[in-house]
């Protein structure tokens, strides 16, 4: 079963290889037919504490890392079109 891959911006890198990342959607509301943005914060694992706030980063569902990680920061590989 594939991962889940998703894409946000750093809001917080406070933790120790931890990084807080704010997941933003967007979906045409069903009966208003308007783009609607809601986010989502994730905390994900940063094993060599490299990203900063304000970085896009990319993040992959993981086992349980502690009580609120279950995301690890992970880099694209190269030639994808991600």
């Amino acid at each position: 079963m594939p991962k889940r891959i998703l894409m946000g911006t750093v809001v917080s890198d406070k933790g120790d290889k931890t990084v807080v990342v704010n997941v933003e959607r967007r979906f045409r509301h069903p009966l208003l037919k308007k783009i609607i943005r809601r986010s989502k914060r994730f905390h994900a694992h940063d094993e060599g504490n490299t990203k900063k706030a304000g970085d896009t980063v990319w993040i992959r569902e993981c086992r349980p890392v502690s009580k609120l990680k279950r995301w690890e920061v992970i880099e694209p590989e190269a030639g994808s079109n991600a």
